[in-house]
């Protein structure tokens, strides 16, 4: 039995192929396009610099999917202190990397479909095995994000997630 990948948007009543279970930030909320082009600031896919004074690592936050096996995630930017930042960096291509204990740091992605807002939402980064991206785990707070990173969401909740990205008018927040 094959089943439908696609939903109706509640935004805007298209029907669209498919249901998106992983959306990307870009950058960290902080970085500025003009920042791309000083030498003291480097964006890439995996790590960010910023006036040679910020730092921060992509990272996953994975939210399972109630009644199911599937994963949704956010690939968000986590701000992470020099010192862990260079630490992180030195093992990046290092196997075994996935032993390291985990760094502190703070979300710096807004995820428009939350509220309150989820910048500097408190964190520990885990590295993974080579070619993994980390795992960003949540400080076990009451903030939405956090607690549905604990317990999950339905697939509805994908659904809903999907209209507020694709359809940020406002600004999304539920």
């Amino acid at each position: 039995m094959t089943s439908d990948p696609g939903f109706t948007c509640s935004c805007c009543g298209a029907r669209h192929p498919e249901l998106p279970m992983n959306y990307a930030a870009e950058a960290p909320a902080v970085w500025d396009p003009a920042f791309a082009d000083a030498d003291d600031c480097l964006l890439s896919s995996d790590q960010c610099v910023i006036r040679a004074r910020y730092y921060f690592v992509k990272g996953l936050v994975e939210i399972p999917v109630i009644g199911s096996d599937e994963m949704f995630s956010w690939a968000v930017w986590v701000s992470l202190s020099r010192e862990n930042f260079s630490r992180a960096v030195d093992l990046w291509d290092t196997p075994g990397r996935e032993f390291e204990e985990p760094y502190f740091g703070r979300l710096t992605t807004d995820l428009l479909a939350y509220t309150p807002t989820t910048l500097n939402l408190k964190t520990n980064l885990h590295t993974r095995p080579l070619g993994e991206r980390p795992f960003v785990e949540l400080e076990p707070t009451d903030h939405p994000l956090a607690v549905e990173q604990r317990t999950g969401i339905t697939r509805d909740r994908v659904r809903e997630i999907a209209a507020a990205v694709l359809h940020p008018a406002g600004d999304g927040r539920r």
